[in-house]
């Protein structure tokens, strides 16, 4: 098995990706890539590793998805009382990872990390469908549950709690911010030497933007 893992591999024929072509803020660059993945109908293009830390050092990582993005950084909603929120609230550092296998892209983002205000979090909460909003109040996510028979019935609980389409934000749900200060954008090319390239948040506001060896 482990002959046949190391067997697998295939090249990469990406466009270049030139320091002179690439826009100064990384933000805008994030952007541009993003729609090329949309028009290229990558699998669900909001995808993203978000990976997160206790205050001693241990990861853990998981996929969420991208539920916003602006000039403060990118946004995404959870359960608070999860895992990922448990070390984000101990310890507000997080690094993202997007990859577009169709357009052999990656692109990883470091920033530090906030709730976003309650009104905030309300507005995409109401914009959710019926069943995800009834199952942000059944689930107390990352908690261990006895059965699946036992969700269900929380689920159902729930259901007759609320009547119509009338499920309000839980006290215990809601967004993230992450603020960055570094990405690196990924292009696969030729023979493995790839190009990247870093940005890097100065204190003037300003990026800086290297070439990295692949």
């Amino acid at each position: 098995m482990s002959d046949s893992i190391a067997d697998l591999r295939r090249d990469f024929m990406g466009e270049p990706l030139d320091e002179a072509a690439a826009h100064p803020d990384p933000i805008a660059q994030f952007q541009l890539w993003f729609k090329d993945a949309v028009d290229a109908v990558a699998s669900e293009p909001n995808a993203m590793a978000l990976a997160t830390s206790t205050p001693d050092g241990r990861p853990s990582v998981r996929i969420v998805l991208l539920k916003g993005v602006d000039d403060r950084g990118f946004v995404f909603y959870t359960d608070y009382r999860s895992r990922k929120s448990t070390e984000l609230d101990s310890n507000p550092h997080a690094a993202l990872t997007f990859y577009w296998h169709e357009l052999a892209r990656q692109v990883r983002v470091e920033g530090t990390v906030e709730r976003l205000p309650r009104a905030e979090s309300e507005a995409y909460f109401r914009s959710r469908p019926l069943a995800s909003r009834l199952s942000a109040w059944a689930s107390h996510q990352s908690e261990p549950v006895a059965s699946r028979a036992e969700m269900e019935a929380r689920l159902r609980e729930v259901r007759s709690r609320f009547e119509g389409d009338d499920v309000p934000l839980p006290p215990h749900w809601g967004g993230y911010l992450v603020a960055p200060h570094a990405f690196e954008f990924w292009q696969g090319r030729p023979g493995r030497f790839h190009d990247r390239l870093r940005y890097t948040l100065l204190p003037d506001g300003s990026w800086r933007i290297e070439r990295l060896m692949p």
